[in-house]
């Protein structure tokens, strides 16, 4: 089995410029934790995840209201507090490859990219996925679109 016979293809992503408060707002209502960051013609430059955020968010430590903290994430662009050396992996890549890679540097999703191009995104719980289906003899996801 390779990434691309799993990794999500729709993957909403934020440019060097969005706000924290959009990329927290995404990650809340859509119930995700990474978020690529683009450049150009889709170029991955970087990687915004919740644990970014929380170090972003003061109101973690001041004990702030929601709406201070969100006015104070509003001023904040992502490309402040993303990460910049990604892991990725390759749409051909096999997903033992890409599993190895996520358990051996600690990490909960893989961008997948070509020629610097984000494709879409393997998370742990696409690979739980497929694990779920091979313990209960049922036909993994594949996903097509």
């Amino acid at each position: 089995m390779q990434v691309k016979d799993i990794m999500q293809r729709h993957v909403v992503a934020l440019g060097l410029e969005d706000s924290l408060d959009v990329a927290e707002d995404i990650m809340t209502l859509g119930r995700v934790r990474h978020l690529p960051i683009v450049a150009g013609e889709s170029r991955l430059v970087g990687l915004v995840t919740q644990r970014d955020l929380l170090k972003a968010s003061l109101a973690s430590v001041l004990e702030l209201g929601r709406a201070v903290e969100h006015d104070w994430l509003k001023k904040i662009p992502v490309r402040v507090v993303m990460t910049t050396k990604i892991e990725t992996a390759s749409p051909d890549d096999s997903l033992k490859t890409a599993v190895d890679r996520m358990i051996s540097r600690k990490i909960g999703c893989l961008p997948v990219v070509e020629h610097g191009k984000l494709l879409g995104l393997l998370t742990e719980t696409d690979c739980l996925q497929v694990l779920a289906s091979a313990l209960t003899d049922e036909p993994p996801p594949v996903r097509t679109h």
